[in-house]
């Protein structure tokens, strides 16, 4: 763990001490450090609300000025076993109800593991550690929300209350946080994606599955410009692939029924003809289809690199409880392609995705970003990956050194890989330093072999090609989420839904702004006249809460002169000026795809 996790997992210590304080009766599951700060899951009869949050920080401030000592001590599995049956653990003494849940946190514990109990006054809870040198160490702290989750998250087991709050080293850190969490809320997608007139969910249409309003279908569509002309010019090739496929492909790829979990059930077919049904399967995953299409011609080692491109839309059958706005969605659309390489054509392929990666940072203006490399584990070869040790540290050691090579900021995280090779995941972090998974650069070694994928080498042989999986947009739905958070809805003039709205002063120069909107058009630039009856001023504040990054007003005198009086979103008014000299700059501005 890292400094501030020891002192966050400290805190949920802490947290559940002052929680037996209060309700002597309360169970415990876990109580783990997150990457905002830290929860504990309590079964407890007593609902737990935000009311109850100042009692609780109380006697959380009791023990933290108390100082007192972590204290460390391993125990054998029988003395475990023993404390649990009398309730000690995750408790303040032996008690009437056994720590049924600690029990069996034991019980999933691996016989050669050892098992470690840490003390704070008369607290004890079953944890592996580490914590502060005693409580007073925890910095400041802020119990947060509450929340209901299952027991090791299956619905099937009893339903807690979780507990969450944050800590930091300092009440400056904290105070920051929160300002943040403040700024945040602004620029929720959720929010903002209803008051821009982006999209919309639908009951009828159903959860996670999201409805594209116009002006939100503009940013899509802008983005797939984007990624084409860039794919274009990398050399890819576009195909497009059906939404759904037959069972024995998802089979021969290996996702079912490793993933059959994350797929939406299977459709039976009776066709005609045929006595046996035929299951489908909604498409989770692009990468099996795209294989049959290399399978589809005979290929050649001067053929390759091969890469097929395709904005393919997915389906996964996310958890109820896990859908979150544009962030964890039931149907996306995939910024894919996969990438049919040679052994030594894969280092260049490689970085070149990487580039494509920093390119994109670049126009949208991310400044903070991290390569998180992720390996196998060796001991669970043959279950989470597959049972080819040697190609594992071959193709980890070909990403490793292009991300060296590179010189690309990059942390190496063990145990996460895909079940067919090592990948990459891209973080990037918001104007507002939110942290969002945005996209994947994979090495597949497994399934090309799988269909049977092959090339003819210039030694007449057959040879079955790496694939290298990347989806630098990652999709459509929580890119977007994440640019409307970035830019607070404010988007660049190349992206914007609405690039200039013209407003008329009256009536009588309606037919002037209509003109000036058909030459703006015809220009390729969103544009549109409010011909509303509210007065000016009204309209300019209605176009300022849709973020339009230009406002044009029109009045008698620009009629008659032929100049423009321009209002800009990010400078106010801009004065007049020549039709001609605004229509060339703002051209120019979406042209280069300007930040601004």
């Amino acid at each position: 763990m890292t400094e501030l996790e020891t002192l966050r997992h400290s805190c949920a210590h802490i947290l559940a001490n002052a929680i037996l304080a209060l309700w002597p009766e309360a169970q415990f599951a876990a109580g783990p450090p997150t990457s905002n700060g830290f929860y504990y899951d309590v079964d407890l009869p007593h609902r737990i609300t935000p009311d109850d949050f100042e009692r609780l920080e109380k006697e959380m401030e009791k023990i933290i000025q108390a100082a007192q000592p972590f204290q460390c001590e391993v125990i054998s599995r029988e003395r475990a076993l023993e404390m649990g049956f009398s309730g000690e653990l995750a408790g303040l003494s032996a008690r009437s109800m056994p720590s049924h849940f600690k029990l069996d946190i034991i019980k999933r514990i691996p016989p050669d593991v050892p098992i470690t109990l840490y003390r704070n006054g008369s607290f004890t809870d079953l944890c592996a550690g580490p914590h502060v040198a005693d409580t007073s160490k925890v910095g400041a702290f802020r119990l947060t929300h509450v929340a209901s989750a299952y027991y090791q998250g299956d619905e099937k087991n009893p339903q807690l209350q979780r507990i969450y709050g944050t800590a930091f080293a300092t009440k400056q850190a904290l105070e920051d946080y929160f300002n943040m969490l403040e700024e945040a809320k602004k620029r929720d997608h959720r929010k903002l994606g209803k008051e821009l007139e982006l999209f919309t969910f639908d009951e009828d249409v159903g959860p996670g599955l999201p409805l594209w309003l116009p002006r939100g279908t503009v940013l899509i569509e802008e983005l797939e410009k984007l990624a084409k002309e860039t794919e274009f010019q990398a050399g890819y090739e576009r195909v497009k692939t059906p939404h759904i496929a037959r069972e024995q492909l998802y089979k021969t790829s290996g996702h079912l029924p490793y993933y059959a979990e994350s797929m939406f059930p299977p459709m039976e077919l009776h066709e005609d003809g045929v006595k046996e049904k035929n299951i489908y399967y909604l498409k989770a995953m692009n990468c099996p289809h795209h294989h049959k299409l290399f399978a589809a011609l005979p290929r050649s080692y001067r053929d390759l690199p091969i890469r097929f491109a395709e904005y393919g839309t997915c389906y996964r059958y996310e958890q109820s409880g896990e859908l979150m706005g544009l962030m964890r969605v039931r149907a996306m659309q995939m910024n894919d392609a996969h990438i049919y390489c040679t052994e030594e054509q894969f280092a260049q392929e490689f970085r070149a995705v990487n580039e494509m990666y920093l390119k994109y940072f670049h126009i949208f203006g991310i400044t903070r970003y991290q390569m998180r490399f992720s390996t196998h584990d060796p001991s669970k070869l043959g279950q989470k990956f597959v049972d080819e040790p040697e190609l594992w540290i071959k193709t980890e050691n070909m990403v490793r050194d292009v991300l060296v090579r590179s010189g690309i900021d990059f942390v190496e995280i063990p145990n996460e890989a895909a079940f067919y090779g090592p990948k990459i995941d891209v973080q990037v972090w918001s104007a507002i330093g939110r942290e969002f998974t945005l996209a994947t650069n994979q090495v597949d070694f497994a399934v090309p072999s799988r269909f049977g994928l092959a090339y003819t080498t210039s030694e007449n042989k057959k040879e079955t090609p790496l694939c290298i999986h990347r989806a630098p947009l990652g999709t459509h739905e929580r890119f977007i989420g994440f640019l409307i958070e970035h830019f607070a809805g404010s988007f660049p003039t190349w992206l914007a839904p609405e690039q200039v709205r013209v407003l008329p002063i009256s009536d009588k120069v309606t037919s002037y702004a209509q003109t000036i909107v058909r030459e703006l058009r015809a220009l390729g630039i969103r544009s549109c006249a409010d011909l509303s009856s509210e007065k000016v001023g009204a309209k300019i504040r209605v176009a300022q809460l849709l973020k339009i990054p230009y406002m044009i007003i029109v009045g008698a005198r620009e009629e008659a002169s032929g100049e423009l009086s321009v209002r800009s979103r990010q400078d106010g008014d801009e004065g007049s000026q020549p039709k001609e000299n605004f229509y060339h700059r703002l051209k120019q501005e979406i042209e280069q795809r300007s930040a601004r």
